[in-house]
């Protein structure tokens, strides 16, 4: 059986955390920061965790991460 590869795009931009899910970071963090006050900058420096609607698929383009 051959080895399924890993998608690159989707390793770049996703972790598994320690219990198995998926964390990904936030948009909206690269520019155009004048208008946006700092409480929101701050909040978007947090990774967030993937949905649960979502992750049957990601986990398919990251096949050795956790299960």
């Amino acid at each position: 059986m051959p080895k399924i590869k890993t998608c690159r795009g989707a390793a770049k931009r996703f972790r598994y955390t320690g219990s198995g899910k998926l964390r990904r970071s936030k948009a909206n963090k690269s520019h155009i920061l004048t208008k946006k006050n700092s409480k929101r900058k701050r909040r978007l420096r947090q990774t967030g965790v993937i949905d649960k609607a979502d992750e049957k698929r990601l986990k398919r383009l990251l096949p050795y991460g956790q299960k």
